[in-house]
């Protein structure tokens, strides 16, 4: 089963990158003629890699009765292998090959008007089993007109829970080159319009041993410029054959597949995000949200470390405040008391007392300083003026109490 793919390349790109690996191009449509698309659904018109012969296929032409083209002849068909007559060698000689815009959803050219939606879900994929004989829809296609479906990869969906869940899953190829699917086209003209319509198909088949966990089905893929590109493109090969038929075998090449995002299931859908591993996607928005916290956690960190420099700030300003308000005169609290000597205590006597209130302080003790009082304007600088006088005038014999005054 395929049901969604991608390819996400212009057809100049694509062209270069067929033309690289050894698959000519003579013709590609305009880069606005598909959508580059992550999530190619049904319906859609996308690139298809063909022989350039006419609409009725490969081969010489033959009218039915209501003149519809249907392709060659029978009866100029020869029974052994592929060969044929040779008018027929000559109408294909010097084929050459094309990418074309083609719709997702094979329409036969029988077809008069045109089918709804759910008609052409059903020939979105055609079983290689149903190729085996020579009966049914498919037989005009596989005959002459068999096509390479160009994609980077595909989308299959793996169901968990009894089919409750469903996952979807990207395959592609390890080496990254393109993936060539195997498909078959035509060619339709509905009654009353003058307008062609080019419609494909891809053949599926057994899934190989990496994809048999996915799903039981999984598209034929080539390689590019591949032995079985060519047989399966080969316009000289008319009649549908064993050797045809092996070609439609599962990959045994190396595959890459990874469960992707749950988005690529809604038609309409489309971003590079499609193709990237699920884990990968966790993972980077994990990194992002480790780093803003991150980001989050510093920023709260050096809030922490301002709001506590504010608070040492203010402190220290409420500090300083109180030390730049104290009232002048105010004396500082008396020192720790010292520790008791041993010695007894000596009682005082009245001598002792004068005498100590005429020694000088102790280095050890803090000079106290009486408050000074308030002068009037009167007595501005008198004290130093007569301190001035007794100095020059007695020659230093006045005494030390005037002196203080």
């Amino acid at each position: 089963m395929c049901g969604r793919y991608v390819l996400a390349l212009r057809p100049a790109e694509v062209r270069q990158q067929l033309e690289d690996s050894g698959m000519p191009v003579d013709e590609a449509p305009e880069d606005d003629a598909v959508r580059q698309s992550y999530n190619i659904a049904p319906g859609y018109y996308e690139l298809v890699y063909r022989a350039d012969v006419p609409d009725w296929g490969a081969g010489g032409k033959h009218h039915s009765e209501g003149g519809e083209a249907l392709g060659p002849d029978p009866k100029k068909v020869k029974e052994k292998g592929d060969e044929r007559a040779e008018e027929d060698k000559e109408a294909v000689k010097g084929t050459k090959y094309k990418l074309q815009a083609m719709k997702w959803g094979l329409i036969p050219f029988w077809t008069k008007r045109s089918p709804d939606y759910s008609s052409m879900l059903r020939t979105i994929n055609c079983r290689d089993d149903s190729l085996a004989e020579n009966r049914g829809m498919w037989t005009t296609m596989k005959q002459r007109k068999r096509c390479i479906v160009i994609c980077q990869g595909f989308y299959e969906w793996l169901k968990k829970n009894g089919g409750k869940e469903r996952i979807p899953y990207y395959v592609k190829r390890k080496d990254g080159q393109l993936m060539c699917f195997a498909g078959l086209w035509d060619c339709v003209q509905y009654e009353g319009s003058s307008e062609k319509l080019y419609t494909y198909t891809i053949i599926t088949t057994s899934p190989s041993p990496q994809l048999k966990f996915l799903h039981d089905r999984m598209p034929v893929i080539f390689t590019p410029n591949s032995p079985s590109i060519l047989t399966w493109l080969d316009p000289n090969r008319t009649t549908w054959t064993k050797e045809l038929q092996s070609l439609l075998q599962p990959y045994d090449g190396e595959l890459e597949t990874y469960a992707v995002s749950k988005d690529v299931g809604k038609v309409g859908n489309n971003s590079p995000s499609f193709v990237v591993p699920v884990a990968s996607v966790e993972n980077k928005g994990n990194i992002r949200n480790f780093f803003k916290n991150a980001g989050k956690e510093k920023e709260g960190v050096k809030k922490e470390e301002e709001d506590v420099k504010k608070g040492i700030d203010e402190m220290a300003s409420k500090h300083e405040l109180i030390t730049l308000q104290e009232p002048p005169g105010t004396t500082p609290p008396p020192p720790e008391p010292a520790t008791p000597s041993r010695k007894r205590p000596q009682p005082s006597s009245p001598s002792s007392l004068s005498l100590k209130k005429h020694q000088k302080p102790s280095p050890t003790e803090p000079i106290r300083k009486s408050p000074r009082k308030p002068r009037s304007a009167t007595s501005n600088n008198t004290a130093k003026k007569s301190a001035s006088a007794a100095g020059k005038g007695d020659g230093g014999s006045q005494k030390i109490t005037s002196f203080f005054g």
